[in-house]
């Protein structure tokens, strides 16, 4: 590992048109899952000027069965959509709660795909399966409270805090639309200093120029100095606060939205591996996201237990089989044990109860209705609430120091 750098890391707000269809598919799996707990849904959303298609593939008691629309769930699925436009913010002229078209492409989930995912393949004692194939990595370094990298936390936390004071009517002139940019000076492998900043969001007219703009900007600099730990910003921190000029236009109406195109924004900002699967709009069943909230889980619990100050953890499964085909750690030589130890010790914990897609489930608690809070400034670093985000508990830190004697 490098010990001088400068590393950089982006986010993007709630309002970000990537970010709207992201939070209407994951609103739709928690729809289905509030109905049917063992839901199977692969949602994907466009959003655009004044219209939301939704496509993808479904099985849902009560709301979707035999092929067939259930009674009254076409409106409640419109309900769901034009209400998560709205609590996002969006009444606008070219993006509205309210008069914007919905498209509903939903259709049947496909047998053959089912009948690997419900029952597993010959050798997998017929144990739920995987519902595809791929690679997924979890990852937590000591660099904040939350166990993330500081760039990807602080990123998040200042688009948190327009989006907080744009709805409270603090700072009314900010419109939902936003995206940020955090460089830090690494010295010795730790954050001490923020070389620069780019912050672009959508305004209300005018604030483009003289005093408005004066002010905006005053506000984005002051909530930045906030958010950063004391001393990061200085005389030699590098500005950039709208820097194309105006920005009134945004939203899906000044660029279209699509489902997981924020994969990077959504997990750890670049400073660790993406096994290329999106999470939002899928049931966990979906190893795409089920296995990255575990993943995630274990190397947290890793660095949560002074076990190594940074961790990566990989699984790799086969469309419908149930058992993982690889386990890898690697604590980037800032271990205490030797990393096939780890991997040891992770597979001997007895209350994980393996590694498979329905342990995985049954173990964080993931056929709830928990997924639309994830969609939007990021699925990792959130603080455990309740039933959401389990995946960030540090439950298993006796457990691991335990396995490892």
């Amino acid at each position: 590992m490098r010990e001088h750098y400068l590393f950089t890391s982006e986010s993007v707000s709630e309002g970000h048109p990537d970010k709207v269809s992201d939070q209407i598919s994951d609103a739709i799996v928690d729809l289905f899952l509030s109905k049917d707990p063992e839901a199977r849904v692969a949602c994907e959303t466009l959003t655009t000027t004044q219209r939301v298609v939704l496509a993808g593939e479904i099985r849902c008691k009560g709301v979707f069965e035999n092929g067939e629309w259930v009674a009254g769930a076409l409106d409640e699925i419109e309900q769901v959509v034009r209400r998560t436009v709205k609590e996002i913010g969006y009444e606008q002229d070219g993006f509205h709660w309210k008069t914007l078209t919905l498209e509903n492409h939903l259709h049947a989930q496909s047998a053959e795909i089912a009948q690997g995912v419900d029952a597993g393949v010959e050798g997998s004692n017929k144990d739920e399966g995987a519902g595809d194939q791929g690679i997924m990595f979890g990852f937590a370094c000591d660099e904040t409270p939350d166990l993330m990298p500081a760039t990807l936390d602080y990123s998040h936390k200042i688009l948190e805090r327009l989006a907080a004071d744009r709805k409270s009517g603090h700072a009314s002139f900010l419109e939902p639309d936003s995206k940020s940019q955090v460089t830090l000076r690494y010295h010795n492998g730790k954050p001490v200093g923020c070389t620069a900043v780019v912050v672009s969001t959508q305004h209300a007219a005018g604030y483009d120029t003289g005093d408005k703009e004066a002010e905006l900007k005053a506000y984005v600099k002051a909530v930045v100095a906030d958010i950063l730990p004391d001393g990061f910003v200085s005389g030699g921190t590098a500005w950039h606060i709208n820097p194309t000029g105006a920005f009134e236009i945004g939203g899906p109406d000044g660029d279209a939205g699509l489902t997981g195109r924020k994969i990077i924004v959504d997990t750890y900002g670049g400073a660790a591996p993406h096994g290329g699967g999106a999470f939002s709009g899928k049931d966990p069943t979906k190893v795409d996201r089920s296995a990255a909230y575990i993943t995630r889980y274990l190397a947290k619990n890793v660095v949560a237990a002074g076990l190594a100050t940074r961790c990566t953890i990989q699984l790799a499964y086969a469309i419908g089989v149930s058992e993982p085909l690889s386990l890898y750690v690697d604590t980037h030589g800032t271990g205490n044990n030797d990393d096939a130890a780890l991997e040891k010790a992770i597979q001997s914990i007895g209350k994980l109860g393996g590694l498979t897609p329905r342990s995985i489930r049954t173990h964080l608690g993931l056929n709830k209705p928990i997924y639309r809070k994830s969609a939007a400034y990021g699925h990792f670093g959130r603080a455990a609430n309740g039933d959401h985000f389990p995946w960030e508990r540090t439950d298993l830190v006796d457990d691991l120091k335990a396995a490892l004697g």
